[in-house]
């Protein structure tokens, strides 16, 4: 189920002339059994509404007073959510004869024309205080107070999610009370501008809409329903005009090319954009890459692996997306972790309706061909995946089932495609030729099942986070940019596709080897120009520059490898294996 939460208005929403009918009741109390929260948020005083609703307790929480006031039905406890207006305000309206006047615990309560009355009073007595009007109703708070921040409070006091939320309302001030609802639902006898506003029109009025509502839920209607204003932005298509934009549920995303072609690139710059509209995502990080992403919570490093329930347990907090660092685990153990990793994330998921997004970096370690079954079997029982891989035909049958739509990065998306649809024997796509370097653009999409694959131009993250620190660490890296001892007649051709070989190779050449490639600066003229690292490029080359002082070839090499490991983790196992590479 994509929604957990309902979240109702009462007066002409739920009730009709102040009172809920029986079937409206019965509708809710099977939503409630079947483990949807509700959430009451009324404009109300709340000791009006438990005068004329006998049923609170229907509730799992009650928003009173139009934002201003949280109730707990079950505990029968209040919480302010704001501070009162002063009481000369109410004495003054009340010395002008206006009628009705209501007074809550924070709002403050009338009808039009006195409005009229209202903002001379609070101008004349320089308050900061807001009017908010519904159907004639007139109520006064402080400012920024409203249905959505209302509806906040709750969903932050049961550890839930806007975006596991469906609203539904009528009037004027359940306008921010629905956008700030994933989906945001409005009876027949709403307001026309909130009907033109929200996400679903229902048939019926009044409680028949709010169980017209109810019965799409439990039917799962709006798990499929698209809405557009939630999709995160992708790129552009033809011209910049043309914005490409993504679901954010139920879809299975594979970004797939070559190393250095511009995963990272793109995982990033969806990443950052999910993560600032509050989505919460799990990043599982097989090499690290993720450890300095900004506004994550880091579990694991290089000499601890992050328990399932520790994971969990941070997770309970939509709050918090976290990423998930696997370097610590061998290579081996991996897909093992990630399968039992897998249906806690689907139970939390099925409890509170978040996480909403799982990101899977390097998905051919966690998921590889090997693996027939996994425990999970429709996108949807995660929110939404999102796989990285360099070699989609290497990853499981079964992961690769789940893809809804792949982006290929890369100077030949073309190939990349293929391999994709060669692995579930389908056919390759079609990618139009592009017109010239302006048309190419940085990706292809392809959507599951289509004939023809386009071309966009990713629009990038706001901020570029540190990038690949441990691929250089212990990665691979292409060929051409990888470093190769050759020693001083060119008789050697040993490869160092990152630090670490780069460090343990080092230790094993002869010293003419090594004094040959220290004299002539070739360590940190690599460093920065294929590791894009001129601060530790500059400390290697003042060790290059103090052989002159008659520093041994070990201690050189011993100074090296120190200011290699004080920047970058290196890992605890040998990398006598690359799964991205069969070269050696």
């Amino acid at each position: 189920m994509r929604y957990n939460v309902l979240a109702c208005d009462y007066d002409e929403t739920l009730a009709r002339a102040g009172q809920v009918d029986e079937k409206t009741i019965e509708a809710l109390e099977r939503l409630s059994r079947a483990g949807v929260k509700l959430l009451l948020v009324t404009g109300r005083e709340l000791d009006d509404l438990l005068s004329v609703f006998p049923h609170p307790a229907l509730f799992d929480l009650v928003v009173a007073e139009n934002g201003g006031l949280l109730y707990d039905p079950h505990q029968r406890t209040c919480d302010l959510l704001a501070t009162p207006a002063p009481p000369e305000l109410a004495d003054r309206l009340r010395d002008e004869g206006v009628s009705p006047l209501g007074l809550g615990q924070v709002l403050i309560a009338t009808r039009e024309p006195h409005d009229v009355q209202v903002l001379a009073a609070i101008r004349e007595l320089g308050l900061e205080l807001q009017v908010i009007y519904n159907k004639g109703a007139v109520m006064v708070l402080p400012p920024g107070v409203n249905k959505a921040t209302g509806l906040a409070a709750a969903l932050d006091r049961l550890s839930l999610s806007a975006h596991s939320v469906v609203a539904v309302g009528d009037g004027e001030n359940d306008h921010a009370f629905l956008r700030a609802a994933e989906c945001g639902a409005a009876v027949a006898n709403a307001l026309p501008a909130l009907k033109d506003a929200c996400d679903v029109r229902l048939d019926g009025e009044n409680g028949h809409g709010v169980a017209e509502l109810a019965g799409k839920l439990l039917a799962g209607d709006l798990d499929t329903l698209e809405l557009p204003r939630h999709h995160v932005l992708l790129g552009h298509g033809d011209g910049d005009e043309e914005e490409v934009r993504l679901p954010t549920y139920g879809i299975g995303l594979l970004v797939a090319g070559p190393s250095g072609s511009g995963k990272s690139t793109v995982t990033t710059a969806l990443l950052e954009r999910l993560s600032g509209d509050d989505y919460q995502c799990v990043i599982v990080d097989p090499e690290g890459d993720y450890a300095e992403f900004p506004g994550l919570t880091i579990l694991g490093d290089p000499d601890r692996v992050p328990a399932v329930d520790e994971v969990v347990n941070v997770l309970e907090q939509p709050s918090q997306s976290v990423v998930i660092n696997l370097i610590g685990l061998q290579l081996r153990d991996r897909p093992a972790y990630f399968a039992e990793l897998l249906p806690r994330l689907t139970s939390l998921r099925a409890k509170l309706g978040h996480p909403h997004w799982l990101v899977i970096d390097e998905a051919h370690h966690l998921m590889p061909a090997e693996i027939r079954d996994i425990p999970i079997h429709q996108v949807g029982d995660l929110g939404a995946v999102l796989m990285i891989t360099v070699h989609p035909d290497a990853m499981s049958s079964a992961a690769l089932r789940l893809v809804t739509s792949t982006i290929a990065v890369g100077k030949e998306p073309e190939n990349t495609l293929s391999a994709f649809a060669t692995a579930l024997d389908l056919p390759a796509p079609s990618l139009p030729p592009s017109r010239g370097e302006e048309d190419k653009g940085d990706l292809a999409l392809w959507p599951a099942g289509a004939e023809h694959a386009r071309r966009l131009r990713l629009v990038p993250a706001r901020a570029e986070r540190t990038r690949h620190r441990r691929k250089y660490a212990a990665g691979t890296m292409a060929k051409d940019k990888s470093f190769y001892f050759t020693g001083p007649q060119e008789q050697l051709r040993l490869r160092a596709r990152n630090l670490h070989t780069f460090v343990e190779l080092a230790e094993g050449v002869d010293d003419d080897t090594w004094l040959h490639h220290l004299h002539r600066g070739d360590y940190s003229a690599w460093i920065r120009d294929q590791l894009g690292d001129a601060e530790l490029a500059d400390e290697v080359a003042a060790v290059e520059g103090e052989q002159e002082n008659d520093l041994s070839p070990q201690d050189s090499r011993q100074r090296v490898a120190g200011l290699i490991g004080e920047r970058y983790t290196l890992p605890a196992e040998p990398t006598d294996f690359d799964p991205d590479h069969k070269d050696r």
